[in-house]
């Protein structure tokens, strides 16, 4: 066992450990420092995950070592930790349920931070007071470029999805993912969870039909060299996303960050869109959460 302290967070009390040890190699980022990230990120980042069932992307030895996906609340957890139990059909181990953590206050944040639980990774619906499933309420795109494309040409192809978006009523938000692409949201209101893959999957199929320069629809990896993905499939309700605000494990402690669309329409370098956790803190120290209204006036999708 590593070296551990004690801490009280918001009158709970919790042991960290390790605090010393290097997660991000290349630049020296410490568990002690993703903490404290989080910890102060978490006014922006604790609404994009409340009601969610969180997936946890652990590196226990950092970035450049192992990792895994972690459904299950681990057997130690405090007893003061929210969590759901979700029915897993299809589920890869078998297992016909988890019983997911949901983060929704500070005390759990730093809890799953200190399991350097790097990444955080959520569905686009939420679970009521209850555990009880809810309909989707946000669309997702997600923009994956297929090298030698870039960040760069996923700006361009967000614009696209834009203006399909805005012409149904829709208010679309941007990020980055914090590694090589982008994510679209729109808040939606939807009468069957199905509802938000067909309706992405039609936008994603008549862009790659009218851009075949540009856009691609289909997974087939032959097919996209130099072309973004438009990934629609991430509206299953079945997969998660990465939430706004988390850690990237990339060489360099990077963050799926919210951007303007002025921010978007500027790109031409992919360094541009490139935000490091103390970046994405200054940020928000000076211009706010440019998230704050995506929970705002959902619209029912066309159709």
């Amino acid at each position: 066992m590593g070296e551990t302290t004690a801490v009280r967070v918001e009158g709970r009390l919790l042991k960290l450990s390790n605090l010393g040890k290097v997660l991000y190699r290349e630049t020296g980022f410490t568990k002690a420092e993703v903490i404290d990230y989080y910890s102060r990120v978490a006014p922006v980042l604790l609404p994009r995950l409340a009601g969610r069932p969180a997936t946890l992307r652990r590196y226990p030895d950092g970035v450049d070592g192992p990792s895994f996906f972690e459904k299950n609340v681990p057997r130690h957890a405090p007893e003061w930790v929210r969590t759901v139990r979700i029915a897993t059909p299809g589920s890869v181990k078998g297992n016909e349920y988890a019983d997911f953590v949901v983060v929704e206050d500070l005390p759990t944040l730093v809890w799953v931070a200190n399991l350097a639980a790097l990444e955080l990774h959520v569905p686009q619906w939420t679970v009521g007071p209850r555990g009880g499933k809810r309909s989707p309420d946000l669309l997702v795109f997600d923009l994956d470029p297929g090298a030698p494309a870039t960040v760069v040409e996923c700006c361009r192809v967000a614009e696209l999805v834009r203006v399909e978006l805005e012409r149904d009523g829709l208010a679309v938000f941007a990020k980055t993912s914090g590694s090589k692409g982008m994510q679209l949201y729109a808040p939606v209101e939807v009468s069957s969870p199905e509802r938000t893959a067909v309706y992405a999957k039609g936008v994603a199929v008549r862009l790659a039909e009218a851009h075949p320069e540009l856009v691609v629809s289909t997974m087939a990896k032959a097919a996209r060299p130099g072309k973004v993905l438009i990934d629609w499939s991430q509206n299953n309700p079945a997969k998660t996303t990465v939430a706004a605000y988390s850690l990237r494990a990339r060489a360099v402690p990077s963050v799926s960050t919210p951007v303007s669309w002025d921010e978007v329409g500027a790109c031409a370098r992919p360094e541009e869109l490139v935000f490091t956790a103390e970046d994405v803190l200054e940020r928000v120290t000076h211009g706010g959460d440019l998230f704050a209204d995506l929970p705002d006036d959902p619209r029912r999708l066309p159709g």
